[in-house]
């Protein structure tokens, strides 16, 4: 049984980020996650070639400012705080080997499978992280109410998004949000457009699921089919023959730039069609909130792919949504896997790799070519940079290289 909230006054607030604990924290965090062979190749133009084997780097890849800030942030908080309980509202982000860091400090779960503590359970004494993609509002405000200490490490551009949304809750506009229902970051932002007590949302992930949105707003339709098929994906009380007459397209901020764009033009489309030409601009609105870090890495990887690889390597955490989308757009072009950390490189005969479409890891035989032979690798802005050398390290292993030749220049 839990205990009621304690009637405590809200926690002051605590600036982490002074000269001297931040010293100490980015040392443990090079400690953690420096890379001097990553920051050689960097350096060097990204390309590293030896006994016939080159691996060649995005020019853009692994943690984003805001990632960065958040484990700071983590850290930080390890430190200030060294006699106090230490939560976080699931995982900082979607990597597990910087989660298993977190934990390694002696923070705790609050929320999802692997939760180690009950919100209602909370003291006023007690420090809760909560994570860069945000949580949602009903989580915060149970949080806030038992007067805890609250380390936000909400990234900025996830805040933009929540600042649209909330914006057309107050003008009745409904929010369209392209992203994952089951993402912590769109349940986050759902929560925001209904937090006013007027405003609707509706989640798309496809443009197959947003043809069938553009359909119903062009000719209406069966509620009870649209319904059962968005279950889970919409506010409360949402009727589309009502909320879909003014709607306002957001994003979860790591979807692929050109896919939101397309949903974007599409539902326009659709309003155009209903409403004319002036029709639409009173009933859609559209703001650009993807994030500049994902399209960056994005951007990277399309300019990789003029260049001869044989394959590609993704490295990341599988429920990391920037980072699967690298992976989708290398499989369009190459060989592409993706891999949680080097120790997936089994072998020049056998890797282990995430299968996007069945959403499990699987088993490749055979697919590394012979020399000479060109890899490009890339890594998704929650990644790591020792993850990165680690597999640098083991592709030419693979071939006989030493890790200390890889230094020499």
């Amino acid at each position: 049984m839990s205990t009621p909230a304690p009637s405590a006054a809200p926690a002051k607030r605590v600036n982490l980020r002074t000269p001297d604990v931040m010293a100490a924290v980015q040392a443990q965090v090079e400690s953690h996650y420096r890379s001097e062979i990553v920051e050689k190749l960097r350096a060097s133009g990204g390309t590293l070639t030896r006994e016939g084997v080159t691996v060649k780097l995005a020019k853009q890849f692994g943690f984003c400012y805001g990632v960065e800030r958040a484990i700071d942030l983590a850290y930080a908080a390890a430190k200030v705080f060294p006699d106090r309980r230490l939560f976080i509202l699931g995982e900082i982000i979607h990597n597990p080997e910087v989660n298993e860091q977190i934990r390694a400090l002696g923070i705790k779960n609050l929320i999802g499978k692997n939760k180690e503590a009950e919100v209602d359970d909370l003291t006023p004494e007690d420090v809760v992280i909560v994570p860069a993609f945000g949580t949602d509002v009903t989580t915060l405000a149970r949080i806030k109410d038992r007067g805890c200490q609250i380390v936000d490490t909400t990234c900025g551009d996830v805040m933009s998004v929540w600042k649209r949304v909330r914006q057309n809750a107050s003008d009745d506009v409904t929010s369209i949000i392209h992203g994952k229902a089951e993402h912590e970051e769109t349940k986050a932002t759902a929560s925001r457009a209904i937090v006013s007590g007027k405003g609707h949302y509706l989640i798309v992930l496809t443009l197959a699921d947003t043809d069938y949105v553009c359909g119903y707003i062009r000719n209406g339709g069966d509620k009870q089919a649209f319904l059962d098929k968005f279950k889970g994906a919409y506010s409360p009380g949402f009727d589309p023959d009502v909320h879909l007459r003014r709607v306002g397209v957001a994003n979860q901020t790591t979807m692929m730039r050109g896919e939101t764009e397309e949903v974007q033009r599409r539902i326009e489309a659709a309003i155009k069609d209903r409403d004319g030409d002036q029709g639409v601009k009173q009933s859609f609105r559209f703001f650009d909130t993807i994030c500049g870090a994902t399209q960056e890495r994005q951007d990277a990887l399309r300019d990789m792919f003029n260049e001869s690889m044989n394959l590609l390597i993704v490295v990341g955490g599988y429920n990391s949504s920037n980072t699967s989308h690298l992976a989708e757009m290398g499989e369009e072009k190459l060989p592409t896997y993706f891999i949680r950390n080097a120790s997936r490189l089994q072998s020049r005969e056998k890797i282990t790799h995430y299968d996007l479409h069945q959403k499990r890891e699987i088993e490749t035989a055979n697919w590394l070519p012979q020399r000479p032979l060109t890899i490009g690798i890339t890594a998704g802005a929650s990644c790591p940079n020792n993850l990165i050398e680690d597999t640098i390290i083991r592709l030419f292993e693979l071939h006989g290289v030493p890790r200390e030749q890889l230094l020499a220049n």
